[in-house]
């Protein structure tokens, strides 16, 4: 899949702009903070319906504006399909070929994208929270069943969160209720840990296999799915379920005294393995930034295996953070089967093989203008050779 098509109205610093896509290469170069990320973010907003910045709708919406409006034209195996989501201070609405979508999780899979920043290369080392965010945004995407259970038990979670507050505080003492919640949210919280637990294995394998290639077959890399579920239950959702209710009996009184949840997979993680090493522990800064690196790239993989597409690529400002090798091996995983969008201030110091065929986008203040890429790169290639 690509995007063919984007129209952005008053989101963020554009006012209006609309554009086609190679769907190949597309560089969006130009001086900081005129708007290149936030061109790359509004993709990612069209297809997860938020964004990776923030947690505050409004900041999409342009200063003095009542509403941003990103579509955009999606060209898949079956045909194109035109996406639309409006934000204002009523919320969100989505549409797919102009007919409202009932629910944004619906909405959800139409465009798939995998985003690549600077901040992606602190997974590794970063909280347990980031890699549990990461993981359920892009197993999301892939899978409409894992994003549906998702849901169900974020919200069953939060009903028994509150009503183990009110237990706590003896403002009720029915019980009953507990045990009703209780099973809704060890049923959804255990068809989430068996989907995880399949899909981190699945991207472990392609991992693995990147990583031996970056590393020259000098290291071997493992992703381990951390859960107070045992692994011998990972298969299975109902194993999963019936362990998740037993722990949750074993944990019942503390979960009175403290008022909340002790036991699902929100406290879950997933751990890296390298050379049966804990690289966030002891691996140095770069075996965790190529360890990042092997992640991202096998979500490609995993998420043409999921689909049967490969998804839309964002490389934010992220080439810059990497040395030659790596970028080497990030380009290789994308050259000719993923379109890709990147940001950068410079083509200098971007490896040559990114630039064979791309198409370039000059931003400036919120203004998008295509360039000329063979004048662009002969002006580039004579310089280098002047130096």
């Amino acid at each position: 899949m690509y995007l063919k098509h984007l129209e952005l109205r008053n989101y963020r610093n554009y006012a209006k702009v609309s554009t086609d896509f190679s769907p190949q290469i597309n560089v969006l170069i130009g001086s900081n903070a005129q708007g290149k990320t936030n061109l790359l973010e509004s993709v990612y907003v069209l297809a997860i319906t938020r964004s990776h910045r923030s947690n505050n709708d409004r900041d999409l919406v342009r200063f003095g504006a009542d509403f941003a409006r990103i579509d955009g034209r999606v060209s898949r195996k079956l045909g194109n399909t035109d996406l639309r989501l409006v934000i204002s201070s009523q919320g969100k609405r989505a549409k797919v070929n102009n007919l409202d979508a009932p629910k944004l999780s619906a909405y959800m899979g139409k465009l798939n994208v995998i985003l690549f920043a600077p901040e992606d290369l602190n997974l590794v080392k970063g909280s347990p929270a980031l890699r549990r965010r990461f993981i359920d945004m892009e197993f999301g995407q892939m899978s409409p069943a894992y994003l549906a259970n998702l849901t169900m038990y974020k919200k069953a979670l939060k009903q028994r969160n509150a009503y183990l507050k009110q237990l706590k505080f003896h403002q009720t003492k029915n019980l009953t209720f507990l045990d009703v919640l209780t099973d809704q949210v060890a049923q959804y919280g255990g068809a989430v840990i068996a989907a995880r637990a399949k899909l981190l294995q699945d991207m472990g394998k392609f991992a693995a296999v990147i990583h031996s290639d970056i590393t020259r077959g000098g290291e071997v890399l493992q992703l381990r799915y951390v859960s107070q579920v045992h692994d011998d239950a990972f298969g299975d959702a109902d194993a999963a379920t019936a362990r998740l209710q037993d722990l949750f009996a074993k944990s019942r009184q503390r979960e009175l005294d403290q008022g909340t949840s002790l036991v699902g997979p929100h406290r879950d993680d997933v751990q890296f393995i390298v050379n049966d090493r804990d690289v966030a522990t002891f691996g140095s800064q770069g075996q965790q930034r190529t360890t990042a690196l092997a992640v991202k790239l096998a979500e490609i993989d995993l998420m043409k295996q999921e689909t049967g597409e490969y998804p839309v690529l964002l490389l934010d400002d992220v080439l810059s953070e990497l040395d030659d090798n790596r970028q080497t091996h990030l380009l290789r995983a994308i050259q000719d089967k993923v379109q890709t969008f990147l940001t950068t201030t410079s083509l200098d110091g971007i490896a040559r093989e990114i630039i064979q065929e791309p198409a370039i986008f000059h931003v400036d203040d919120g203004t998008l203008t295509r360039m000329d890429a063979d004048a662009v790169l002969h002006d580039r290639g004579s310089a280098s050779a002047q130096t």
